[in-house]
């Protein structure tokens, strides 16, 4: 089983598709860089963020075109671009949206002729204002919560968000695989929070559901669960103290060598991010002791030298957002 970084994803895809944009998105606005006038076949320069190395870029842009170079649009074409948008963009916190943005459009460049390429980074700009906008609207008290209602509520909302960025065909395309799937978790919420099903009916109508299944989303899905079984499986090691050699053989076995090493590698990562906070928290609470009787503005300004002394810029939004 090949694991991209979407398919990483695919294990808490089922409701959090419905609730989160683009985690640790910066605040302030920013427009994309305007497409640059570089060759059509400039290089892609290597990627900046480590999470990438060793990856391959999704979205198979070869979609875009026929053997003569024609141009040719449709849903492949549309969720192919959106699957490389979010390869790079998975790496907002790592890097700036600009930095990010070039890389795409280095990218697009250098995979499509000139006017498919042009629509793309067209298509790109409108996807990320529309992820900002997004960020904004899931913020809203009104669409907080996991009842169902809420979920369908937020559901909704995003689709009509999206209608303002996108035409009919680029909304299927790019989104039609995800409502889909946002549907069916939305259908199995429904049966778990019914009060009026015992669980044998329950269990029936998720069968009902399963036997209704579109055979794509059904090989998503269950290659979510391969992902969510297979951590399952690693926690369970790791609890029995197993090594980190024994936790790469599970993993390779049951995706391939190349993800094993970069789950492997994601793991040392968020060891020492976690190992980092813990000193952290440890000095933070250590300074207010010691400034206790200080002014709100005295003590606001010793945690962000704090702050800036142990993270770089790139990281200083992502330990806003696990404090």
């Amino acid at each position: 089983m090949r694991l991209t970084p979407a398919r990483l994803g695919l294990a808490a895809l089922a409701l959090t598709v419905l609730t989160a944009g683009l985690v640790l998105w910066p605040g302030e606005e920013s427009t994309p860089a305007a497409s640059p006038s570089s060759p059509a076949g400039v290089a892609r320069p290597a990627p900046v963020a480590r999470s990438l190395q060793d990856t391959v870029p999704d979205g198979d842009l070869q979609s875009m075109q026929t053997a003569s170079g024609a141009t040719v649009s449709g849903a492949l074409a549309y969720g192919e671009l959106r699957r490389l948008f979010d390869y790079y963009l998975s790496t907002v916190g790592e890097q700036s949206i600009e930095t990010i943005t070039a890389q795409i459009q280095a990218e697009l460049q250098r995979r499509l002729p000139p006017p498919q390429a042009h629509k793309a980074q067209r298509l790109l700009g409108l996807y990320i204002a529309f992820k900002r906008e997004l960020v904004d609207l899931e913020a809203k008290p009104d669409l907080s919560g996991n009842a169902v209602a809420a979920v369908r509520k937020r559901m909704l909302s995003m689709q009509d968000l999206r209608s303002r960025y996108f035409t009919v065909d680029e909304v299927e395309g790019m989104f039609g695989f995800e409502d889909a799937y946002d549907m069916d978790a939305v259908a199995r919420l429904e049966i778990d929070q019914d009060p009026s099903l015992n669980a044998q009916q329950k269990q029936q109508r998720l069968a009902a559901l399963d036997a209704a299944m579109a055979p794509n989303l059904r090989k998503e899905r269950e290659a979510s669960y391969v992902v969510a079984n297979t951590e399952q499986q690693v926690q369970a090691l790791r609890a029995k103290g197993a090594s980190d050699d024994e936790v790469y053989r599970l993993r390779a076995q049951a995706f391939d060598p190349q993800a094993a090493a970069r789950l492997a590698e994601v793991d040392r990562e968020e060891a020492a991010w976690k190992s980092r906070i813990a000193q952290y928290q440890e000095q933070r609470s250590r300074l207010l002791q010691a400034q206790a009787n200080a002014s709100v503005s005295e003590r606001q300004a010793s945690l962000a030298q704090l702050q800036e002394s142990l993270f770089n810029a790139a990281e200083r939004p992502r330990l806003v957002a696990y404090e």
